[in-house]
Order: C-alpha cells, then sequence, then structure tokens
C-alpha cells in the first residue's frame, strides 16, 4: 500500500473505493460475527464451512464474505446476517451454512433458519424490526457490521477518516474544541467529564514547546463489561481517528492505547490498524503531507482492576506498579513524564469522528440536554438477550 501525500489524495482514494463498492452492491454478502463472543461460541467454524462451500461449489464472484467484531447480539452467536435485505440467521451449525448461501444466491430467505422471537415464535426476515435492535440507536456499535476491522479500506467506505481530513483541512485547535464542547459530549469511563472542557484544559496547559500526550484507556476491568473492547476489536480506525482529532486538538505528538492483556483480539486488530494507517501516510510524521506528526502506539496492561484509575494508569505505562496518587495535580497538568495528559476512554474517543464529520448540532439532537449522544452497554447475567446495546442517554 503506497502512502498518501496530501488530504486530497486521501478523498480521492475513497472516491475509488466507493466506486468499487457500487459495482458490487448486488452481490450478497455473508457477515460473521467473529468478535471474542462470536469466537468462543464457533464462529471460525462457521466461517470455514463458508469458504469450504464457496469454493466447492465455485461460487467465488457470486458470494462476499466479511468478517467483523462484535455486532452486539452475542445471545445469537454464531450467526450470519446477509446483505442486502439484513437477514439474521442465528445459532447456526456448521450443517446449516449450505442452504444459509444458496439462499443469499439465490435471493431468498431460508424460512426454517431466520430468527424467530423466542417468546410467540414470530419470524423477522429483517434485523431491523428484531424487537433487540428496533429501539436502540446504534451510532457507534453499528458501523461494526459494516467492516472488517483489518481492512482500512472498508473504514474508508464507511466515511472514514472524513472527521481528520477536515480537521487537517483546518487544524486551528479553537474550532475543533469548541465544536467537541458544542456537542456535549461526556466522557463515557463513568465520571461523564465534558470532553471538550478537559481537552481545553489539557490545550492551555504548557506551551509550545511542552510534550503531551493522549492516552486511549482501554484497561476496563469492570465486571461483565465489554464495551471498549468490542469497540477495539470491531473499529479500532475510529479510536485511532478520535485520538488523531484530539491530539491536534491539545497540541499532543504522541498517542498511546493502553490496553489489558485480557485483550488480545483487541490488541491483534488495533496493531494492525495502526500498521495500516501509518503505510497510508495517516500517522507519523507530516501526516497527509500537513507537516502534522502524530503516532500512537500501544502498551499492554497486566490486568489489574486499579488501573482504570488514570493515575494508576499512568504509573504503569512508566513502568511501575500501577498506584493511584493524590490528585491535584491532576493529569493534565502532569501526567506521564511529567507532561500534561489527556485521558479519554475508548467509548468517547469513538464518538469524536462522528462530530466532527456530522457537526454538534446533529450529534446534540440524540439524548437529553446536559447528556447528549448514546452510551453502550452490556447486558450480562439471567437476561433472555445478552450482548451490547447502543440507546440514546436519558
Amino acid at each position: 500500500m503506497n502512502g498518501l501525500s496530501s488530504v486530497e489524495e486521501l478523498a480521492a482514494f475513497r472516491r475509488c473505493i466507493l466506486s468499487e463498492k457500487k459495482a458490487q452492491h448486488d452481490v450478497p454478502t455473508l457477515v460473521v460475527c467473529a468478535g471474542t463472543g462470536g469466537q468462543a461460541s464457533g464462529a471460525n467454524d462457521i466461517l470455514r464451512a463458508i469458504k469450504r462451500h464457496i469454493l466447492d461449489n465455485d461460487l467465488q464472484g457470486k458470494v462476499h464474505l466479511r468478517i467483523t467484531g462484535c455486532q452486539g447480539f452475542c445471545e445469537m452467536d454464531p450467526f450470519v446476517l446477509v446483505n442486502p435485505g439484513s437477514h439474521l440467521y442465528p445459532k447456526l451449525a456448521m450443517g446449516d451454512v449450505p442452504r444459509v448461501i444458496d439462499a443469499a444466491v439465490s435471493g431468498k430467505v431460508d424460512e426454517a433458519l431466520i430468527y424467530r422471537d423466542g417468546r410467540d415464535g414470530r419470524k423477522y426476515p429483517s434485523q431491523n424490526d428484531i424487537a433487540f435492535f428496533k429501539h436502540q440507536t446504534r451510532t457507534i456499535l453499528g458501523s461494526n457490521e459494516k467492516l472488517d476491522p483489518i481492512r482500512i479500506r472498508h473504514y474508508l467506505a464507511q466515511n472514514g477518516y472524513v472527521a481528520l481530513e477536515r480537521v487537517l483541512s483546518d487544524p486551528d485547535p479553537d474550532w475543533i474544541i469548541e465544536e467537541v464542547k458544542a456537542s456535549g459530549l461526556r466522557g463515557r469511563g463513568g465520571a461523564g467529564f465534558p470532553t471538550g472542557v478537559k481537552w481545553e484544559r489539557a490545550r492551555a496547559s504548557g506551551d509550545r514547546r511542552t510534550t503531551k500526550y493522549i492516552i486511549c484507556n482501554a484497561d476496563e476491568g469492570d465486571p461483565g463489561a465489554y464495551m471498549d473492547r468490542s469497540l477495539l476489536e470491531g473499529n479500532p480506525h475510529a479510536i485511532i481517528e478520535g485520538m488523531l482529532i484530539a491530539g491536534i486538538a491539545i497540541g499532543a505528538r504522541r498517542g498511546i492505547i493502553y490496553v489489558r492483556s485480557e485483550y488480545p483480539l483487541a490488541v491483534k486488530h488495533t496493531l494492525i490498524a495502526l500498521r495500516r494507517a501509518s503505510e497510508l501516510g495517516i500517522l507519523g510524521k507530516s501526516i497527509l503531507g500537513t507537516g502534522i506528526s502524530f503516532d500512537i502506539e500501544v502498551v499492554r496492561g497486566a490486568g489489574a482492576f486499579v488501573c482504570g484509575e488514570e493515575t494508576a494508569l499512568i504509573r504503569s505505562i512508566e513502568g511501575f506498579m500501577g498506584e493511584p496518587r493524590q490528585r491535584p495535580p491532576y493529569p493534565i497538568e502532569r501526567g506521564l513524564n511529567g507532561c500534561p495528559t489527556c485521558i479519554n476512554n475508548v467509548e468517547t474517543l469513538a464518538n469524536v469522528p462522528v462530530i466532527i464529520r456530522d457537526g454538534a448540532e446533529q450529534y446534540a439532537r440524540v439524548g437529553v440536554p446536559g447528556n447528549t449522544g448514546t452510551k453502550i452497554f452490556s447486558l450480562v447475567g439471567k437476561v433472555r438477550n445478552t450482548g451490547l446495546v447502543e440507546v440514546p442517554l436519558g
């Protein structure tokens, strides 16, 4: 993959990708949820069966396969979503795969395998009508089913890095920060501190010569919580784009994704995404020829619950035992290596490209005053449908 040397070249590259995608629009696509939960439930077996059936029956070009991260409906794993049509085939066995593929190729629905409501037995040919999805607003999580997380072309086809293009075309930190403030975005890690205010204070800390850091806190240690893991597994470029924008806003040139070692798939997909972004010229020295430099590295945590607290997290990155320290000073004033450090949660950063791309006013229409946008929740335990849901705050 050749590196791009300008914002205009990135936009042209996206148009080329979209043109190719449009030409293949009518070809059915089998979308397989292969996040950590999907793989634990047998998604890899389903993938092998799909590939074998396609090869054995010379179906190359007649049906496409997309391997995604977690799509949220974990109770139904392993499942296949067929597009166009959003036909959901839940809890599949390997022997069911040929029937699903044959139905997709012929433009039909296999009535015996399609999703049925567990309470009344009603069939739902479209995923959009299923109660689990019907009342969600999947602003962030909805992207997972649309892309393969290790393919940057998929992210670009979903308007990925459009927000970065806008920022690089006008890299004035003031308007970026004001846009985030106007959106009402608050930290999704728990404290709910206004993100724009945090960025504003980080921008004001130190001067132009001061080294600053952006840290993505992916040390998700709460029992039963796997929202951040699923975002990193399923759409790592969204977090990378959010960190790039945050770095430009506060004047940082280095970012760190701190993720627990118990998330090997999230680490793998994130490292691949970072490599692809660097190859394309989106990360590193003089991003897209703009003279703005920013790079990101992954630091694996040992899985200590306390390292979800930002001062303990910083100590861990520095190579010490993760222990909280008294605040103030806050990390924004004195954080990693004694430098101003802005720490944001995975989900917080994933919202940033949406705000910059669509505008703060559009973003703030979802949710309630003082709590705008959506929030992803994990449903676990004795509930009918375990999984992830994304709903408006309030």
